[in-house]
């Protein structure tokens, strides 16, 4: 068990217990066909998921947003078209960009092997791709995200060693986001190639994005149900769909703490974090509770930021596909932004915090939960305006967030 203590990486190891550090992979489901329908949810205020149909493209970015960014791009609008001169000028913008697929990816913690992060560059390289097609309108940028997505789907098999659910969750989730967009719209992306694709999700992520690992740090298992629904989206499978929803309603509260929750926080369901002192232990040492308070707000900003991006692409999704997720965890949301964008800001901590010091290692992360606390919900959330206008235009994490400034600031329009 990694201990709160020790200093915290991009890649480190999860919490966890000895009775999930070795998961199997869980049984494919079967997909639906495309334009069926999305089994009834039983809980009341909930959309009615009998009538939905899945909308392209509609993961974490929808068809009026892509619209509204490419008008605002073309008549030179502010920040708009600065984050997109910066994502067209990256490297992950080059029409000479190569890919580097490789039939297996190993991921072990607190490394980075060859194939594990060209796999992560190279999704969000299709996915750059794609949106300089959807919003630019060159062909040859749509050409290049199929390049980039037939070359893995022709050769991955499988992702090994102790981070590979997290890695299929990061680059799943940015495949997800860029496939849905090049089907939604590219005929020449030819059927062969792209049932190719959706079965490498299939085969080679799905069953790592949906195993349950309620003892690690939060920001996997949200993480993971953010691949998870983008690749329900795009293959239209609609009880993986479900799923993913039903996890995030209960992922969310037991990651981001109110005080309506009593006096400690909600425990990962399923998971051995059952008493004050594992729960205190889980949290990194953290013993007093206040709203917005993350899970791993005492490891460090980096994770909560993950976590909060995460969280935002999951709400979001089932947002571009009719579904309120948002809704009834909006508060909870919107406190976590707002505590850690103050410290994030420069603000200091308090004794009673993490004995007085936090790591404020935010990234880009909070344009999408911003847009629709702030622009489509009508919330005050000063301390993450300014975070995300300090931060703007936003790039990426190199993980699994890219150009957010771009889709989605001051960007609330809704589904097609």
């Amino acid at each position: 068990m990694v201990s709160p203590s020790q200093p915290a990486s991009r890649r480190r190891r999860p919490l966890r217990t000895a009775a999930v550090a070795a998961l199997g992979a869980l049984a494919l489901l079967t997909a639906c066909a495309p334009g069926s329908q999305v089994p009834a949810a039983s809980t009341a205020g909930r959309a009615d998921l009998a009538t939905l149909v899945f909308h392209h493209p509609g993961v974490v970015v929808g068809r009026s947003q892509l619209a509204a960014v490419r008008a605002k791009v073309r008549a030179g609008q502010e920040p708009w078209s600065s984050a997109y001169e910066a994502m067209r000028t990256s490297r992950y913008g080059s029409l000479r960009y190569a890919p580097h697929p490789a039939e297996v990816v190993p991921c072990p913690p607190d490394a980075g092997p060859p194939a594990c992060v060209a796999e992560r560059e190279d999704a969000i390289a299709a996915y750059t791709q794609a949106l300089l097609w959807s919003i630019g309108g060159d062909e040859a940028h749509a050409a290049k995200a199929v390049e980039i997505m037939d070359g893995w789907a022709r050769v991955l098999k499988r992702h090994t060693e102790g981070n590979a659910d997290l890695q299929t969750a990061w680059a799943g989730s940015t495949w997800a986001r860029a496939a849905d967009i090049v089907h939604a719209g590219y005929s020449r992306w030819q059927a062969p190639a792209v049932q190719r694709f959706k079965w490498m999700l299939r085969k080679a992520y799905l069953p790592a994005d949906t195993a349950k690992v309620p003892d690690y740090n939060g920001n996997w298992e949200l993480a993971m149900t953010d691949a998870a629904i983008g690749i329900a989206v795009f293959v239209e499978d609609h009880q993986i769909f479900r799923d993913a929803l039903e996890r995030y309603r209960a992922r969310v509260p037991a990651y981001f703490y109110l005080a309506s929750d009593g006096h400690l926080p909600k425990a990962p369901p399923g998971g051995s974090m059952d008493t004050p002192d594992k729960l205190a232990t889980y949290w990194f040492g953290q013993r007093t509770y206040a709203d917005g308070l993350g899970q791993e707000t005492c490891r460090n900003f980096m994770h909560i930021g993950y976590s909060l991006a995460a969280s935002a692409h999951i709400a979001e999704t089932a947002w571009q596909q009719g579904v309120d997720l948002y809704g009834p965890t909006a508060e909870r949301l919107r406190a976590a932004a707002e505590f850690h964008a103050r410290y994030q800001l420069g603000e200091p901590a308090p004794g009673w915090l993490c004995g007085g010091k936090v790591e404020r290692t935010m990234g880009p992360d909070v344009e999408v939960l911003l847009n629709h606390l702030q622009n489509r919900l009508h919330l005050e959330l000063p301390a993450t305006r300014r975070l995300a206008e300090q931060q703007r235009p936003g790039g990426t994490d190199d993980l699994f967030v890219a150009w957010e400034t771009l889709t989605h600031a001051r960007n609330p329009a809704g589904p097609a």
